[in-house]
């Protein structure tokens, strides 16, 4: 049986720029909070680099704004460099035309910062789904290949369960690569990486992995964040207790279990697993 290569992929943002704590932090505040992701996507790239692990970055640009350095340091060391649009606005809170600027901005910013052309989009928190479909058409016009956007999953955050669960082509010139699930019943089960990683025992990832790979034949999808690993981060206590349960459960665990993810599986970039 031929061994497959899974794609590993990094969302790099901030502890502060995720939805979960949208409604706490705004905008305008970010420039004013201690910032942690350029250390901890360094490291990141020294876990890779040990493991002799390739990965795509889907960066926000405005940290790319900020770090330029980081971007050629991901490019310099051979990953994939991809757009996860510029301030984490979900796409379900962007008019067509804003989310259009917002992507197209993104790549532009990327691709002069590190002279290689970016194919990759993911949406912050997965936000394409049954309602705002038309977000493929301009992904593709912005000159993107593909978009890995879509969980065919059911949750409170997110989710497009209809949507196919393997790569499909949505536009001419555009695949849509969706985050991997496992079926159960008449049900999808997350098992892509972030929150859902942290919060199962890893024998269970391991294994729903392994089954992706061996029963289906297929390779799996997994993503995580920089702040994942990082314990020491400023706490907030003001965000809503679902909120902080999931941002900051078993991150003391998530390094030790990525060492193991990263050496059981064969991983690579989205681009040259998938395209």
């Amino acid at each position: 049986m031929m061994k497959i290569t899974n794609a590993m992929t990094v969302d790099v943002e901030d502890y502060f720029q995720v939805s979960a704590f949208e409604g706490c932090i705004g905008r305008d505040r970010w420039d004013t909070m201690p910032v942690r992701v350029q250390k901890n996507t360094e490291r990141i790239l020294e876990l890779f680099s040990a493991h002799q692990v390739k990965a795509t970055f889907f960066m926000l640009g405005w940290v790319a704004d900020r770090f330029p350095q980081l971007v050629k340091a991901i490019v310099d060391q051979g990953h994939e460099l991809a757009s996860h649009g510029y301030s984490h606005f979900r796409v379900t809170s962007q008019t067509r035309d804003e989310f259009s600027n917002d992507i197209t901005r993104t790549k532009k910013l990327l691709e002069d910062l590190s002279g290689v052309e970016v194919k990759g989009y993911r949406a912050p928190s997965y936000s394409i789904g049954k309602a705002n479909l038309w977000a493929h058409e301009e992904i593709e016009q912005a000159g993107y290949l593909y978009s890995s956007s879509v969980y065919p999953v059911k949750t409170d955050l997110y989710g497009f369960p209809e949507a196919p669960r393997y790569k499909f082509k949505c536009r001419d010139k555009l695949f849509e690569i969706p985050i991997t699930t496992f079926p159960l019943g008449k049900k999808n089960i997350p098992i892509g990486g972030g929150g859902y990683f942290r919060l199962y025992p890893y024998v269970f990832s391991r294994w729903a992995i392994q089954s992706i790979n061996h029963n289906e034949q297929k390779p799996a999808i997994f993503y995580f964040h920089p702040w994942e690993i990082d314990t020491g981060q400023p706490r907030q206590k003001q965000a809503g207790w679902k909120s902080r349960f999931r941002h900051y459960l078993n991150l003391g665990r998530m390094e030790s279990r990525l060492n193991r993810l990263l050496s059981d599986f064969t991983w690579g970039r989205m681009d040259q697993v998938f395209l």
